[in-house]
């Protein structure tokens, strides 16, 4: 089967139209429930995936509880039961993916604290970038983020990509015309629903075909804080292109390769920051900034636009980096077997307990004989502290089903850390655990995210391009304090964003 794309409009403004934000931002609404009916709380929700985080807190040393181990497996206490650890037939499990995953102690990439930036970059000058063309449909937030991705991708593994399929292929179910922002692109690129190549399925032809594999399993997206440029820099300097959000008046569209706007009017057009230049000449732009130094972007309005396709920012432009997307962790399709998952569309709102940790959980059932490695999930604000467990779901699902306390911190720690910022991560476990073809699993999370009241990201279907969300097909937990467990989606009507990677044993 093949998918009819829909024929796109442009604005009143003659320009492409994107990354429209459907939700207020800040928009929060709070339901009063009872845990179990043993514990009234709070419950509240977000509906925008921009809640920043306050004032860092003083680090806190999280003691790893590791019980015991005997032939193999670990044993889990308070209503736990053992669960297989092992080094045999599977994936070695002190092999990390360096590429796509974050160790157990934390980031997996380089301090990008410790590099020291020049006063200019460029990406050109060390690998190709491409100019696309989006024409007449609202796909330029698509072609963004997948310019990101292809100047992130390790050269080996690159090649265009396909904005087509993101446009199309995604799980909210909106036509092209209907503009998008990086947390759609987001969604998909986590879901291994893509990226596939261009050449797979080309833009313009006015199909896109079902069934396409990616070409790669993006793992890690980092949301660097708003306006911060040496942020900015380190990403694009260490991975690649920066995904970004600005308004350009249709003045613009077309020759224009110095772009400084100075007001109020809300972004309407995505590209990508792949270098900056700290001594460019102020001069150069209309709008007169007061200092020199601009951003250098790549666009998706073809070669006739500004400088072949390129144009220059000015630092003081009103929206330039306002904010940052960094496709930061790219592997091979090789790096996992499968993906365990019920968010395709990913981090659409926000649910705690008034205060900035709490407990969530998955329960998958092993399609095979597989080794569990690595657990993914989103971290809603900067310096997220994390505890990751692994269960058996069936005595997990025992206990909550009879109101009985899971404690689940009694459970061997299989990796804890802090994430540096805003984004999605893959942590891979200190050990892959064994799991038998049927066997119900449960991966737990304990997380705690200062200046937030809602740490754990959720997918919620609350109207707008988030009205075609399916909350029946995931089996999640949220908790308090890990001993006393609710059901996300028949009390709370959403999905846990918490997925799970394994490989098959015998491959």
């Amino acid at each position: 089967m093949r998918s009819r794309r829909r024929k796109g409009r442009r604005n009143r403004d003659g320009l492409w139209t994107c990354g429209i934000a459907v939700l207020a931002a800040g928009a929060v609404f709070t339901a009063r429930t009872e845990i179990l009916d043993l514990v009234t709380t709070e419950i509240a929700f977000v509906l925008d995936p921009k809640q920043e985080g306050g004032e860092k807190e003083s680090d806190q040393d999280i003691a790893e509880r590791v019980e015991s181990t005997d032939g193999g497996k670990e044993t889990l206490t308070d209503g736990g039961v053992d669960l297989a650890e092992t080094d045999e037939a599977g994936a070695d499990p002190d092999q990390k993916n360096t590429d796509a995953g974050t160790e157990a102690s934390g980031s997996g990439n380089s301090d990008p604290e410790t590099i020291e930036l020049p006063s200019s970059y460029d990406i050109r000058e060390h690998r190709t970038v491409s100019v696309s063309d989006q024409g007449d449909l609202g796909t330029c937030w698509a072609f963004a983020a997948l310019k990101a991705v292809e100047t992130s991708m390790p050269e080996s593994m690159a090649v265009p990509l396909s904005a087509d399929h993101m446009s199309i292929h995604n799980s909210f179910g909106i036509s092209q015309n209907s503009g998008g922002d990086y947390s759609m692109a987001m969604a998909y690129l986590l879901a291994w629903q893509g990226p596939v190549s261009e050449e797979d399925d080309p833009y313009g032809d006015s199909t896109s075909p079902d069934g396409l594999a990616p070409v790669c399993h993006v793992q890690e997206i980092r949301i660097l804080p708003e306006r911060n440029y040496d942020a900015v820099k380190r990403a694009v300097y260490l991975y690649g292109g920066v995904q970004t959000s600005l308004y350009l008046p249709s003045e613009n569209r077309v020759s224009d390769e110095d772009v400084c706007y100075k007001g109020s009017e809300e972004p309407n057009h995505d590209a990508v920051i792949i270098g900056w230049d700290d001594n460019y000449p102020k001069e150069k732009f209309a709008s007169n900034p007061e200092s020199d130094g601009a951003f250098l972007c790549v666009n998706s309005w073809g070669e006739n636009f500004g400088d072949g396709g390129f144009f220059h920012v000015s630092y003081e432009d009103s929206w330039i980096a306002e904010s940052g997307i960094s496709y930061c962790g790219i592997g091979p399709v090789d790096n996992f077997d499968r993906n365990y998952q019920s968010d395709l569309c990913g981090w659409t709102g926000q649910m705690g307990f008034g205060e900035p940790e709490a407990w969530m959980a998955n329960a998958y059932t092993a399609e095979s004989d597989e080794m569990l490695e690595a657990v993914g999930f989103y971290a809603t604000a900067p310096d997220t502290e994390y505890e990751l467990y692994v269960f058996d779901g069936d005595g997990f699902r025992e206990h909550v089903e009879n109101n009985v306390k899971f404690q689940a911190d009694s459970g061997k720690v299989l990796a804890s850390g802090t994430l540096p910022n805003t984004g999605f991560y893959t942590v891979n476990l200190a050990k892959s655990q064994e799991l038998d073809a049927g066997e119900m699993f449960v991966v737990a999370v304990r997380i705690r995210t200062p200046g937030t009241t809602q740490p754990v990201a959720v997918e919620y279907a609350g109207g707008g391009r988030t009205g075609n969300i399916d909350i029946g097909d995931g089996e999640g937990y949220i908790s308090f304090d890990g001993s006393l467990w609710e059901r996300t989606e028949t009390s709370k009507r959403c999905n846990v964003c918490l997925k799970a990677y394994s490989r098959k044993i015998g491959k």
